[in-house]
């Protein structure tokens, strides 16, 4: 009698049914069994094409199939025995090992593919070798989800670090998210697992499935490096399209160098991207409101648009700062495509892009980075270091290369695949101090006993270093709250590299002073002036963020004393201020408004307010500041020097009044600021120039919601000196007021360019 097992002309019908075991083809019953239950870690060596003595016996599992055949060059179809509910295997007469397709029978249905479990090892020794040791400068082209051809194969090769893990699969909806169809090859000398799906394209939905070291499965994993994700609160990795976005912002990479240096006016508009935008939630997209939002930005004179965290993150009170798809761009405002095009359009407006981003922490999420392979693999093990109690979240294990290398990987991402012209890295502070809002005895010291986290100061010097070296032209600014010595001193005298830090003592100062009854402000007078005391100890942006407008802070409007008039002249003296202390920019949407409410991540902005001549007023006197701002490179070019700006009255307690000099080469600039609601007139400032000076802008203009005194648009000064200087003039100081002058030599500066 014939052995059914090498007869390719047995029928379909003969092999509907089980037959007698034979280990040769079928393959060890043991491990046959343990494919069946998903609990083989690894198929390859079971499943696929395997020659043997007496040829090549291809083996297939594929759960619910009734028939499966093996379709070879020749277009001749060979049935393959079936041995156990969705397994099949038998003799095919094959010249080689993977040139063939599966025609896979489910009902009347018909499902052909190349057999993924024919396609040998497809990353490299190379990529081997740098993932272990944490160098891989094109992570994300190498882990994830990637759309490639082998051998005239188009499909989708999956890769992901899991190194305990006693199996790792690949699941989705083409695969009826079961764990044991897609079973990945594990290479061992990484901990990465692979597989090639021949014809898997780009829109497929996918998680990874893993078994823990103890027999756990655990919770469907989202893929750490996907480059593209469902919509929240939907969970799944989605596989993204190879085809690079059409970039047209030549000119601006060519130039953004130029126009982020310490001598560039930059002013940041800080946005959350879906409470700015307005409309039906279906609307709030990159390419609808985003035009809008852009236009606006250049409208109001800002040089850069600061987005909240856009990188996936699966709850939106969150506002983004608990990420978890450190490669992906939330799919709440649309596709990856979508977002490129809003930071190309934002480039050919001449706007730059800055990105928050947050390697500082990580929510504990069941699809997430936590126990990743059922281990603490992303996260330190000891909660001491690996748990945060601020925000109950985890914190990434920066002694580990590859959760090093996983996170230069997504910053580098930004950076180059999406044209981002800066990260602002959330959270500095915590990632310095090994007891960052610990008490003593819950934080364990560093191998010298401090309390310095020596592997993220490392991690942030290598974050800088590379990024100034692979992207020339992009910053990186650090919200760190502490005094730590060198945040944007170069890595190469020790410090840590940033271009920028926020400053965020001259924040609480200012605020804490422009907060208080103007009675009491003479009391206080140092909250104004110590933040020239520093200013020149680190490269300074004045943040106005969303941090100082949420959890019952309230708006800025509404931290300003006194009645209803008083509130908005206190804040656009203060704006003034702002606009002329040394230090980047930095306003959070809404502020440009004088909005009265509180930030709420839910609702839009209060844009109907601006039917209000005050709120209208403020948003006007923004604008003007931008627009000076960049005119004068007195008030600009030597922020990072102390030439640029000079006191000239900073100790008038009683009057509450300051008077200062911004000086950029051969500009000059007088500033002076009135923070009673007490009108001074004949006040004598000190300056260096006879003649002619020209009021630039007065606060409490007419136009702005203010009283309109004031100087009558110049003033002369006189060969009398005051303050150090050789002349003085005498000035109208209207109330709750700021005031810039430039002397007449100065009118027609030229305007950065």
């Amino acid at each position: 009698m014939a052995d059914p097992l090498i007869n390719p002309s047995h029928s379909s019908a003969a092999s509907a049914t089980p037959q007698r075991w034979d280990d040769l083809v079928a393959g060890d019953p043991l491990a046959v069994d343990a494919l069946l239950k998903g609990g083989h870690g690894d198929p390859f060596a079971l499943l696929g094409p395997h020659r043997l003595p007496s040829g090549m016996v291809v083996r297939v599992f594929a759960p619910g199939a009734h028939q499966v055949d093996v379709v070879s060059p020749d277009s001749r179809a060979h049935s393959l025995t079936r041995w156990a509910d969705g397994y099949f295997a038998g003799l095919v007469p094959l010249s080689e090992g993977r040139n063939y397709v599966l025609r896979q029978h489910f009902g009347s249905s018909v499902f052909e593919t190349e057999d993924p479990y024919s396609f040998g090892p497809l990353l490299g020794e190379l990529d081997m070798y740098l993932i272990a040791e944490g160098k891989h400068g094109n992570l994300a082209d190498c882990l994830g989800a990637q759309v490639i051809t082998v051998d005239g194969v188009k499909g989708t090769r999956f890769a992901v670090w899991a190194p305990n893990a006693r199996r790792v699969s690949v699941v989705g909806d083409f695969n009826i998210w079961d764990g044991r169809r897609h079973v990945m090859r594990l290479r061992s000398e990484t901990g990465v697992w692979e597989i090639f799906i021949p014809r898997l394209g780009p829109g497929e939905r996918y998680k990874y499935e893993l078994v823990a070291p103890d027999g756990r499965r655990l919770t469907q994993k989202a893929d750490p490096l996907a480059r593209q994700t469902e919509r929240p609160p939907a969970t799944a990795s989605v596989v993204a399209s190879p085809t690079p976005f059409a970039w047209s912002d030549e000119k601006w990479m060519a130039e953004r160098g130029k126009r982020q240096q310490n001598n560039a006016p930059i002013s940041i508009y800080e946005v959350h991207a879906g409470s700015w935008m307005e409309g039906d939630v279906s609307a709030r997209t990159w390419r609808q409101n985003g035009r809008r939002l852009i236009e606006y930005v250049k409208a109001m004179g800002f040089s850069h648009i600061e987005l909240l965290p856009i990188t996936e993150h699966p709850f939106g009170g969150s506002w983004g700062y608990q990420p978890l798809g450190m490669f992906a761009p939330t799919a709440r405002w649309g596709s990856p495509t979508d977002f490129a095009w809003f930071v190309n359009e934002c480039h050919n407006a001449e706007l730059g892009v800055i990105l928050d981003w947050v390697p500082a922490h990580f929510p504990s999420d069941p699809h997430g980075l936590g126990e990743f392979d059922g281990t603490a693999l992303y996260e330190h093990a000891d909660p001491k270091q690996g748990y945060h109690p601020d925000w109950n979240t985890l914190i990434y294990n920066m002694g580990r290369n590859e959760v090093r290398n996983f996170l230069l990987a997504s910053a580098l991402e930004w950076l180059r695949r999406y044209h981002v012209d800066g990260l602002r890295v959330d959270a500095v502070a915590s990632m310095l101090y090994l007891d960052y809002s610990r008490k003593p005895g819950e934080w364990t010291p560093n191998r010298y006993g401090g309390r310095e986290n020596l592997e993220a100061v490392q991690f942030l010097q290598d974050l800088n270093r590379l990024v100034h070296e692979e992207c020339p032209g992009a910053i990186t600014v650090a919200e760190e709250s502490t005094a730590w010595p060198g945040v944007t001193a170069p890595v190469s005298e020790g410090g840590l590299g940033f271009d920028y830090k926020w400053n965020m003592g001259w924040m609480h100062d200012s605020l804490r002073y422009m907060s208080r009854d103007p009675i009491y402000r003479r009391y206080h007078h140092n909250d104004f002036t110590f933040g020239l005391v520093y200013a020149w100890s680190e490269h300074f942006v004045l943040p106005l963020s969303h941090d100082e407008v949420v959890h019952g802070k309230g708006s800025l409007l509404r931290k300003m004393p006194g009645d209803r008039w008083q509130q908005f002249a206190n804040l656009r003296a203060y704006y003034g201020f702002m606009w002329c202390h040394p230090g980047k920019k930095l306003l959070f949407m809404g502020g440009e408004i004088a909005q009265d409410a509180e930030w709420n991540h839910d609702a839009a902005l209060q844009w109907d307010s601006l039917k209000d001549p005050l709120h209208a007023g403020v948003q006007r006197l923004v604008r003007d500041l931008n627009a000076l701002y960049t005119a004068l490179p007195a008030l600009h070019g030597s922020d990072a020097s102390p030439t640029g700006f000079q006191w000239l009255v900073g100790d008038d307690q009683e009057n509450s009044v300051f008077a200062f000099l911004r000086r950029h080469e051969h500009h000059c600039a007088l500033v002076v600021c009135n923070m009673t609601p007490k009108p001074l007139t004949q006040y004598t400032v000190g300056v260096p120039f006879g003649g002619r000076w020209t009021e630039r802008l007065n606060t409490d203009a007419a136009v702005y919601g203010g009283t309109n005194s004031g100087n009558g648009g110049h003033l002369f000064a006189e060969p009398r000196s005051a303050h150090g200087q050789p002349s003085s003039v005498s000035l109208t100081l209207p109330p709750l007021s700021a005031l810039i002058f430039t002397p007449e030599e100065s009118n027609n500066e030229p305007k950065y360019a």
